[in-house]
């Protein structure tokens, strides 16, 4: 029975898939847009944190928690990158649908393709791209993707390993002064010292509690 609906309900036209897709673009980045906000609110509390660990000496924390730091504003730079590339693809499919009024259907698109291939192995946008590539491809729009393209990109996580001078870049930006002050044999003692051994337990769970909030609005 299913099989005869499918063949009773005509097909969508270029035009409607092509508003259908837009509109499930735009609703893709202001998610995106959402996130980063809220990333970005959470980064100040982390930035105040630090300066606060700064002060009482605490070194191990500060830099903990500027860790931390670095591994959000990459996510938010990825971020960035995703919204663009579905803004890319939403402008090349309206290129596409031009073309289809004139031959009559959607042709294929290598554009679109590698941009969505790119956004399937972005881990916060990964299931959604899967289900554009599925509609996509049965549309003509583009071939069928590599299915082991997600799978790939959730070990996307092995290249955020932040860096030490990136680490000491922020840490400075933020707790500079205050970590300047510290005779230098001192600081470099306290930057090896892991954090749980340089704050009280009061100080322990609130750093625990401000990582918690930003590894949640980094999901």
């Amino acid at each position: 029975m299913e099989k005869v609906m499918n063949m009773i309900k005509p097909k969508p036209n270029p035009q409607q898939l092509l508003r259908d897709w837009q509109r499930r673009l735009r609703q893709e980045c202001r998610n995106i847009e959402r996130q980063i906000r809220d990333i970005q609110r959470e980064e100040k509390n982390v930035q105040k944190a630090i300066k606060e660990a700064a002060k009482r000496n605490d070194m191990g924390s500060a830099k903990s928690l500027a860790k931390e730091l670095v591994r959000s504003r990459k996510t938010v730079n990825r971020l960035y990158e995703n919204k663009a590339q579905m803004n890319s693809i939403s402008m090349h499919l309206g290129e596409s649908v031009a073309i289809a009024r004139t031959v009559g259907h959607l042709s294929k698109s290598a554009e679109v393709m590698k941009l969505v291939n790119n956004l399937m192995k972005a881990p916060e946008v990964a299931i959604t791209m899967q289900e554009f590539s599925k509609e996509m491809t049965k549309a003509g729009v583009i071939e069928e993707l590599v299915n082991d393209a997600v799978d790939n990109a959730l070990d996307s996580e092995d290249i955020e390993e932040e860096t030490e001078e990136e680490v000491d870049k922020v840490l400075t930006a933020i707790a500079g002064e205050t970590a300047a002050q510290l005779p230098e044999a001192v600081r470099k003692e306290r930057l090896k010292q892991p954090a749980q051994e340089d704050v009280e337990e009061d100080d322990e769970e609130e750093l625990e509690e401000i990582r918690a909030r930003l590894a949640k609005v980094r999901s």
